[in-house]
C-alpha cells in the first residue's frame, strides 16, 4: 500500500493531549504525518499565512485566549488550509460557532483515540486533495486562456495584412487594369491563400494535442486540386532547377471526398521539404489507389534524390514536437515539426505514412488517404492544367442600399468600399466605432439613415463589441455585421450573443462579403429582422419560458431577469417537475435547462423533451462548455453560460 505524506499544524497548549495526539496520528497507517507543533494563536495564525500544512488540528482554549479567535482570523486573511477544532468536551453551541466561523470538522478529544479521528482526518485530507486539484486545474485553465489569447492575438495580427494581400490582388485579378502581369498575380494570390492556410495550421497545432481537430469533408476534383499545388510548387523547383514531375500509370476518380485544405497541408509541406534538401535531379509526385482494409484508398509517393534522412532519424520523424531542435540546429538533416503534424492529418484522413531513405540517394515518402465512395467514379489518367484564378465576377447579384464601413485600417476599408461599391451600393466610411456613431447620429438629424453597418471588432478609441451596444442603445435595428480577424472557438458565438447579425471573416473573401450583404439587404429579410429586434414588452408578454434549475436562487433571479423584460417565466426545481409542468400544458416558448438536476442530467432531459415536444426550443444553462456535438445530439439549440446576463436573455427572446 502506498503511504502519503501529509503535514500537520498541531495548535495546542497542553503536552500531554500534544502527545495523545500525535500517537493517535502515527497510528494512521495510510499516512505518514510530518507535525509541527505550536503553542499560542499568534504562532499559529503565522505558520497558517504560510499555507504550507495540509490540515491543522486546532485546541478551542488556547490559555487565556480560545480557538475561535485563530479561526475567524484565518478565515478572513482566506487561508487554505483545513482547521479541525479539538474541545474538550462536547457542547453544541461551541461546535456550530466553530462549523459557522470556518472550521471543516470538530472532534471532543476523548475520541481521539477512536475510529472517527481517523474518519475525521481521512476526510479533511481528501478534502484538501481536491482542493489542490481544483487549484491546479484552475491553473492550468488559465495557461490555456493564456495561450488562447495568444493565439486569437496571433491570428489576428496576420489575418489583417492578409486581408489586403489578397483582397487587392483579386481586386486586380478582376479587372483589365493588369493583363501582362496576371500570372505574376495569381502567384500573389496562390502564396497568399497557402499562407493563410498555414496562418490555420499553426493554430490547429493546439487542438491536434488536445484531440479537438475539425476535419471538414467536401467534394473535391482530383485534376484541378492537384493542378493548383503542383504549379504552385514548380516555383521552387525552377528557383533551384530541379525538375518537378507528377505520374499517374493508372486511371484516377473524377472526384474525392476528403478535407482539402487538410490533404492540400500534407502535399505541400511533403513536396517542399523533398524541394528543400535536393540540390539536383528531380521530385517526383506518383498516385495510385489500392484496397487497404478492404476498401479502395488513393495512395501518393513524393520522391526525390536529395541528401536522404539518417537511419537513427527514421523512427521518430513522425512524432510530434521531438525534432524541431534538429531542424534549427542541424537543417541540413532536413526532419521537422511538419512531418509530425502531417503524420496527425493523414490519421484523421483515414490513412498512414511510411519513409524510405538513403544517405546522399534520396528519400521517398508514401502516405494514404480514406477517398470516400469512389467506386462509382468516372476514372482517367491525370491531366495537370494550370488555371489561373478569375473571379466570377458576373454571377454576383447586384445589391441596392446605403452601407457604413467601420475600419481603423485604411487600406482594408478602401478594399471593403470598393466591393459594395461593384455591388451596387452606396457606402461611407469611418474609422473607429466613436466615429461611426458620430456618422449615424449627423445621416440621422439629416433624415437618412443606413440599411447596414459593416463592423471592424479591433479598433481604437471604440471598439466593435462596444460600439454595438452604443447602436443598439441609440435604436438603431438594422443589420450590423463583424468584420473580424478573430476566429479562435467561441467567438462567433460571442459575437452573435452580443447583437451582431453574421461575421465576415478576414481575409475578406468577395463571395463571403457579398453573400452575407445578400442575407441581410433584402427588404422581406430585412423586414423579418427588424420585427424580431424590436420586441416590445406587449410582445413578450405572450411568450412564456420554463427554467429548469435546482439552485433555487439562481432560479428565482433568472425569474426576475426575464420579467424586467416583460417575459413569463416559471421554475421547475427538479426534471420531474419539468416533465409534470410540460405535461399540463401551456404556451411555452423555450426551455432553459441546467446542466446538473438532482434527479436527471439535463442532456438527458432535453433528448426526452424532444421526443415528446419536438416544436420546443431548448437551450443549455451551465456552469462549464458543453461540447457542440453533445448539445447537438441532445437536440439542444444552444448554450449559454452561467452567470446569465440581461442582455444574454434578451438575445434569447
Amino acid at each position: 500500500m502506498t503511504v502519503k505524506t501529509a503535514k500537520v499544524l498541531l495548535v495546542e497548549d497542553d503536552e500531554d493531549d500534544y502527545v495523545l495526539t500525535c500517537d493517535s496520528l502515527r497510528q494512521l497507517d495510510s499516512y505518514h504525518f510530518v507535525i509541527d507543533w505550536v503553542t499560542n494563536p499568534n504562532a499559529a495564525l503565522e505558520q497558517l499565512r504560510r499555507g504550507i500544512h495540509d490540515i491543522c488540528l486546532l485546541d478551542f482554549q488556547l490559555g487565556a485566549y480560545n480557538g475561535l479567535t485563530v479561526l475567524e482570523t484565518a478565515q478572513r486573511e482566506a487561508c487554505t488550509t483545513p482547521i479541525i477544532m479539538l474541545t474538550g468536551q462536547s457542547d453544541e453551541a461551541v461546535d456550530q460557532a466553530a462549523l459557522k466561523a470556518g472550521a471543516v470538522d470538530y472532534l471532543v478529544k476523548g475520541d481521539i483515540t477512536t475510529a472517527r479521528f481517523a474518519r475525521t482526518i481521512r476526510y479533511a485530507l481528501a478534502r484538501q486533495e481536491i482542493e489542490k486539484e481544483k487549484v491546479e486545474r484552475i491553473k492550468a485553465e488559465t495557461r490555456n486562456r493564456s495561450k488562447d489569447r495568444f493565439l486569437a492575438h496571433l491570428s489576428h495580427e496576420l489575418r489583417t495584412p492578409l486581408t489586403s494581400i489578397l483582397g487587392y490582388t483579386e481586386l486586380l485579378l478582376g479587372t483589365d487594369k493588369a493583363t501582362k502581369v496576371k500570372p505574376e498575380l495569381n502567384i500573389i494570390h496562390n502564396n497568399g491563400k497557402h499562407l493563410l492556410e498555414l496562418l490555420n495550421n499553426v493554430l490547429d497545432l493546439s487542438k491536434i494535442t488536445a484531440g479537438k481537430l475539425e476535419y471538414n469533408v467536401s467534394k473535391v476534383k482530383l485534376d484541378n486540386f492537384l493542378t493548383n499545388i503542383f504549379y504552385l510548387m514548380q516555383i521552387q523547383a525552377s528557383e533551384k532547377n530541379i525538375l518537378l514531375t507528377a505520374i499517374n500509370t493508372e486511371p484516377l476518380p473524377e472526384y474525392i471526398y476528403t478535407d482539402p485544405i487538410r490533404l492540400r497541408q500534407v502535399l505541400i509541406n511533403i513536396i517542399h521539404n523533398a524541394l528543400k534538401f535536393t540540390e539536383q535531379g528531380q521530385v517526383e509526385l506518383c498516385l495510385w489507389t489500392d484496397t487497404l482494409d478492404k476498401k479502395e484508398h488513393l495512395f501518393f509517393k513524393i520522391t526525390d534524390t536529395g541528401q536522404g534522412i539518417p537511419d537513427s532519424m527514421l523512427e521518430t520523424i513522425f512524432r510530434p514536437f521531438e525534432q524541431v531542435e534538429d531542424i534549427i540546429s542541424r537543417k541540413e538533416e532536413g526532419a521537422g515539426l511538419g512531418l509530425a503534424i502531417c503524420s496527425e492529418l493523414i490519421k484523421y484522413m483515414g490513412g498512414t505514412i511510411t519513409v524510405d531513405s538513403t544517405i546522399n540517394q534520396g528519400s521517398a515518402f508514401t502516405f494514404s488517404i480514406d477517398p470516400g465512395p469512389i467506386t462509382q467514379q468516372p476514372r482517367s489518367l491525370l491531366v495537370l492544367d494550370q488555371q489561373f484564378y478569375t473571379p466570377d465576377n458576373d454571377s454576383l447579384a447586384s445589391l441596392t442600399g446605403e452601407v457604413l464601413v467601420v475600419d481603423d485600417m485604411e487600406d482594408i476599408r478602401n478594399l471593403i468600399q470598393h466591393y459594395c461599391q461593384s455591388f451596387g451600393l452606396n457606402t461611407r466610411y469611418a474609422v473607429n466605432g466613436q466615429d461611426a456613431l458620430d456618422h449615424y447620429q449627423k445621416v440621422k438629424t439629416q433624415g437618412g439613415d443606413f440599411d447596414l453597418i459593416l463592423m471592424d471588432i479591433h479598433m481604437p478609441k471604440l471598439d466593435g463589441k462596444r460600439a454595438i451596444r452604443a447602436f443598439r442603445a441609440l435604436g438603431f435595428d438594422k443589420p450590423i455585421i463583424a468584420i473580424t480577424a478573430s476566429t479562435m472557438k467561441g467567438v462567433k458565438q460571442e459575437l452573435k450573443e452580443i447583437g451582431f447579425d453574421s461575421i465576415v471573416p478576414k481575409p475578406i473573401i468577395k463571395t463571403d462579403l457579398h453573400k452575407a450583404l445578400q442575407t441581410h439587404l433584402p427588404k422581406g429579410l430585412a423586414s423579418v429582422i427588424h420585427s424580431e429586434r424590436t420586441v416590445t414588452k406587449d410582445e413578450n408578454s405572450f411568450k412564456k419560458i420554463l427554467i429548469v434549475e435546482d439552485d433555487k436562487e439562481v432560479a428565482d433571479i433568472t425569474i426576475l431577469l426575464f420579467e424586467s423584460l416583460g417575459v413569463q417565466a416559471e421554475v421547475a426545481l427538479t426534471a420531474q417537475e419539468c416533465y409534470s409542468k410540460l405535461s399540463a400544458g401551456g404556451n411555452w416558448y423555450k426551455v432553459l435547462l441546467d446542466l446538473h438536476l438532482p434527479d436527471e442530467s439535463g442532456l438527458e432531459l432535453a433528448q426526452n423533451i424532444k421526443q415528446l415536444y419536438p416544436q420546443l426550443a431548448l437551450v443549455m444553462v451551465s456552469g462549464e462548455q458543453v461540447s457542440k456535438d453533445l448539445l447537438t445530439q441532445a437536440g439542444i439549440h444552444q448554450s449559454i453560460l452561467k452567470p446569465v446576463s440581461l442582455q444574454t436573455l434578451q438575445n434569447l427572446i
